[in-house]
């Protein structure tokens, strides 16, 4: 895995579990469930469970992948997008990632690029007050297909006057990392929401970070 900082002209970020922390909140409310007499890992357990409630897609990638049917799946993925009904929850922000849009924010072109609906995908940026530090927003069905299809982040890329090759695709999932190797942009994985290291890495991501806010010190210090 290797970054390189002097290609990355602008930013694209996957919502839930990287900008939003609402992951945590709904594997907290779970956990009680997955007692430890029963789990050996009672918070991975829910948190692969709220995965599988949560972003259907993400599981089903991932399953995808181990039984070699990806392009049945991300067929199913992209219908489940588009025709699933997201009901407005409560947010949480992952602590520092107001701060660290607020300094990158003039340095890079940024972008959201998320599989919600848009309206809660702008219910979440208005709720913390974030619209002001995208250029553009691009929602579940902005493009003709959503993630794992690389179609939202070249359309992001089109909004912010940048080559695809030029974006880096900063999400928590298999999903989103796919989405940005098949658009030809660089990946960066967090730790912070639904992936996990090792399949993270598996799917090929540039860098993979604990969470978010890590990534300000690292463009950064390459301005």
């Amino acid at each position: 895995m290797s970054l390189d900082i002097s290609r990355i002209k602008a930013l694209c970020f996957d919502v839930d579990g990287t900008l939003s922390d609402t992951d945590d909140l709904y594997v907290q409310k779970v956990r009680r469930f997955f007692p430890r007499f029963l789990f050996k890992e009672p918070d991975h357990s829910a948190r692969r469970f709220i995965m599988w409630v949560e972003a259907p897609g993400n599981a089903m990638l991932g399953l995808a992948d181990t039984l070699g049917m990806d392009n049945e799946m991300v067929a199913v993925i992209n219908w489940l997008s588009r025709h699933r009904k997201h009901t407005p929850g409560k947010f949480m922000l992952i602590p520092g990632v107001d701060e660290m849009l607020q300094q990158l924010h003039g340095h890079f072109p940024m972008a959201v690029v998320s599989a919600r609906d848009e309206r809660g995908t702008m219910a979440f940026l208005e709720q913390f007050d974030l619209v002001k530090y995208f250029d553009a927003i691009i929602s579940g069905l902005s493009a003709e297909h959503t993630k794992p299809y690389p179609d939202p982040i070249l359309l992001a890329a089109q909004k912010m006057n940048t080559a695809p090759e030029n974006c880096l695709m900063i999400g928590d999932t298999t999903v989103d990392i796919r989405a940005g190797r098949s658009a030809g942009a660089q990946t960066v994985g967090v730790l912070c929401g639904f992936g996990e290291e090792a399949e993270l890495k598996k799917m090929g991501a540039d860098m993979i970070l604990k969470d978010t806010t890590k990534l300000l010190e690292i463009l950064i210090a390459h301005k």
